[in-house]
């Protein structure tokens, strides 16, 4: 089995060292509207998108216990090319082989870790979210005929709130894990909501707005 990043112009990337796991959040989009006098109600919207994330570790020297392959890069050296990939306004294509995963993604967060004991190795957590392109299809015809464009969509200048509803069982760690990538930005929503939340961070209720970005 082997995990690997492929940029646009073929350049593979492959891990050395297999994560032990990856996890695939899949979760359905809602807008939430509030009706006075009848409270919030949610109205689907289609899957969000997907967020694939795992952990492991460039190791400095190969190691056939762990290692996928001999020519492995420096740990220095593939920690840049990921550093690349989180800057790049690019998709990449992410592949697990022996799985159904093959999928454009583009890097949402990379976490490095250099630990004690474990001299030149650098330890990272990844995390991917699904890209896809935004198509309109607009059909006009004269008689029988039709033609089907391409358009790009226009870009919205206009600014958007990312608001999340707060669902049983949540904290402010959890939501920022799902939504953001990244578990530590929860004390940067709990600043954005303070008033809605209150002096304790952990005392989030269910069905409350929260405002993301």
């Amino acid at each position: 089995m082997e995990f690997s990043l492929t940029d646009g112009k073929g350049k593979k990337f492959q891990f050395p060292v297999n994560p032990e796991e990856v996890t695939i959040s899949r979760q359905k989009g809602f807008d939430t509207t509030t009706i006075l006098s009848y409270g919030e109600f949610d109205f689907p919207q289609g899957e969000k998108v997907k967020e694939i994330s795992f952990s492991s570790f460039f190791p400095k020297e190969y190691n056939p216990a762990y290692c996928t392959y001999e020519d492995i890069p420096d740990p220095q050296e593939a920690m840049n090319t990921l550093n690349g990939f989180l800057l790049s306004k690019s998709p990449l294509r992410f592949i697990i082989t022996e799985t159904a995963v093959n999928v454009p993604v583009i890097v949402d967060s990379h976490n490095s870790t250099f630990r004690g004991g474990e001299y030149g190795d650098v330890n990272f957590d990844l995390s991917l979210r699904t890209w896809s392109e935004m198509k309109v299809a607009k059909k006009s015809g004269t008689g029988s005929k039709s033609v089907t464009v391409n358009k790009k969509p226009r870009t919205d200048m206009k600014e958007k709130k990312k608001t999340y509803t707060v669902k049983s069982g949540d904290s402010l760690s959890k939501i920022a894990k799902l939504e953001l990538g990244d578990s530590s930005q929860w004390s940067r929503i709990y600043q954005l909501n303070k008033k809605t939340i209150g002096k304790n961070p952990n005392a989030i209720k269910p069905g409350q707005k929260l405002v993301l970005s």
